[in-house]
């Protein structure tokens, strides 16, 4: 029985010429590029080769160019021997949860591109609505980033967003609040670092966007995953249509448990891990939830040739 894991990133994994190699390489991830791009109207690949780097950033181009890019990427593993029954479970952070769902058979292919890019724009509309922004903070653990937002918020709105591993979570809030946060941190114990983003994304400022897509999820056709798929909200494993309707929906205002998803296919037995995508954020994260867990980054035609010869192997 297989005990490797999928994993997926999300926002923040973007940079400009991602998916170019398996683009050139597999016919595969070409039709995926060819596809996305009839889906949304636009030149996907385009914007991921050659930019600009302002585009990519923009929250409706980078969510879908990233779940497209990494679906890519997929295709051209599968083009290359790989296979979804070679995987016990699978889990993406944020926007990733959709290309998990997605992956593992729980969203079309074209649904899973409208959903992103709608989910992007809502998220764009929330942030231009209220002033607000993210904050990584590094270093303390819950109790002292929990103390942290009480004395920060002060009448505003401040909270955890992602508990992503040991020592390194993300704050989202009013753009005061995280001011004053950052502020405040060293006497916390905690260094705070400000981060470039659209708003405060997995707080309850971004409730108009997840009212507007709980819109779009009540028709989107979703079924049973074939894998296990972790939830973002709960760190437990999806278990219905309705079920991921909800919890996508929540995803928006409540925070990402990353660390605890991923202590949770551990738990069940999983022992390595292939992160499917751009960048190498969610390799990086492993080492610091779990060092002995083996973790393979996919992501260029050299990594496709490597993983599957050692996968032949055994």
């Amino acid at each position: 029985m297989s005990k490797a894991g999928l994993l997926f990133p999300g926002q923040g994994a973007q940079s400009v010429g991602m998916g170019r190699e398996v683009y050139e390489s597999s016919a595969a991830a070409r039709s995926t590029y060819g596809r996305a791009a009839d889906v949304l109207g636009l030149d996907v690949a385009g914007l991921c080769f050659n930019g600009p780097a302002q585009s990519l950033e923009k929250t409706d181009i980078q969510q879908p160019a990233i779940l497209i890019t990494s679906v890519a990427i997929w295709a051209a593993y599968q083009e290359a021997g790989a296979a979804l029954q070679d995987f016990a479970c699978a889990a993406g952070l944020s926007l990733g949860e959709y290309t998990a769902l997605h992956i593992a058979g729980a969203i079309g292919f074209d649904d899973a591109v409208r959903l992103v890019h709608l989910r992007g724009e809502l998220m764009q509309a929330a942030a231009d609505a209220t002033p607000s922004g993210m904050v990584s903070i590094v270093g303390g653990d819950e109790s002292s980033l929990v103390r942290l937002c009480d004395a920060a918020r002060e009448s505003g709105v401040l909270g955890p967003a992602n508990f992503n591993s040991p020592g390194q979570t993300v704050i989202a809030g009013d753009k005061a609040s995280c001011e004053r946060a950052v502020r405040l941190a060293e006497g916390y114990g905690v260094r705070a670092v400000p981060l470039a983003v659209a708003g405060a994304f997995h707080s309850s400022l971004m409730q108009s966007a997840a009212d507007g897509l709980a819109d779009a999820l009540a028709r989107t056709r979703i079924t049973p995953p074939t894998i296990p798929v972790l939830s973002n909200v709960s760190a437990e494993y999806h278990r219905n249509p309705d079920e991921i309707r909800k919890s996508l929906r929540l995803q928006l205002t409540s925070p990402v448990l990353w660390q605890r998803c991923i202590e949770r296919m551990i738990a069940a037995g999983a022992d390595r891990f292939v992160e499917i995508g751009p960048g190498r954020v969610l390799t990086g994260l492993m080492r610091k939830i779990n060092r002995t867990a083996k973790c393979a980054n996919i992501n260029t035609a050299e990594s496709i040739a490597e993983s599957i010869g050692v996968s032949a192997q055994g």
